[in-house]
């Protein structure tokens, strides 16, 4: 797993920026999603094309997370990438910055019917969970899934950003979620990518533009459960 540590200097622009570190004093888990962003088999498992190995390492911790925006009411979001419609709506990403041996076997391995399209085996999703497809990095940009109208639709404002890669897909549907007024949270040790360097930049990013970078702990640390919110 990545080892993560915030430099001085991207601590106190943060703290010009909002006046304090960390901007959620509390998570309503009534209004909160856990977005767990491609741990499929094509981007986890050993020995498929877009293999992040230390994806593997951290699917304890996904695990552990989900059990817990559960146990306090909040949503559980499994997002896939698909090549079903990937060409209709994202054709000169596979034309252009893809060989054709790499685009055609990006496309086969993303299959709704492929191994690569699955979910890795030992991760724990339940039937009650939200599941969504996307086409593009983003989950969150047009065109690439419903997943912006199915929060809505369940009063969510709050997104907390696991899976695979920290830079590139998790990034990215962060980034977008922001955008659409989300509050945003990265969880530094249930995101992982090829490299700590990596990691570590687009944590920084997303730490200094667009949203609070935590631990699995303090997530659950500042989560208020919807029964406790009622009853409040």
């Amino acid at each position: 797993m990545h080892r993560y540590v915030v430099s001085e200097a991207v601590k106190q622009r943060v703290l010009r920026r909002q006046g304090k570190f960390i901007s959620h004093d509390e998570i309503d888990a009534a209004c909160a999603a856990l977005v767990v962003i491609d741990m499929q088999n094509y981007f986890v498992a050993e020995g498929f094309p877009a293999e992040v190995p230390l994806s593997r390492e951290i699917v304890p911790t996904v695990n552990r997370l989900a059990r817990a925006m559960r146990i306090a009411g909040g949503q559980v979001v499994w997002v896939q990438t698909t090549a079903t419609g990937a060409l209709e709506h994202w054709a000169n990403h596979h034309k252009y910055m893809l060989a054709p041996e790499r685009a055609a076997k990006r496309l086969a391995s993303l299959d709704e019917d492929a191994e690569g399209f699955k979910l890795y085996p030992a991760l724990e999703p339940l039937s009650h969970d939200l599941w969504v497809k996307k086409i593009k990095y983003s989950a969150f940009i047009s065109g690439s899934s419903d997943i912006d109208a199915q929060l809505k639709s369940r009063g969510i404002d709050t997104v907390l950003i696991a899976g695979t890669a920290t830079n590139v897909c998790c990034e990215s549907s962060a980034r977008d979620a922001m955008m659409l007024d989300y509050r945003v949270i990265m969880l530094s040790d249930a995101n992982a990518t090829w490299t700590a360097e990596e990691h570590a930049a687009a944590l920084n990013n997303c730490l200094l533009f667009f949203g609070d970078v935590m631990t699995t702990d303090e997530v659950i640390g500042r989560m208020v459960s919807a029964k406790g919110r009622k009853s409040a």
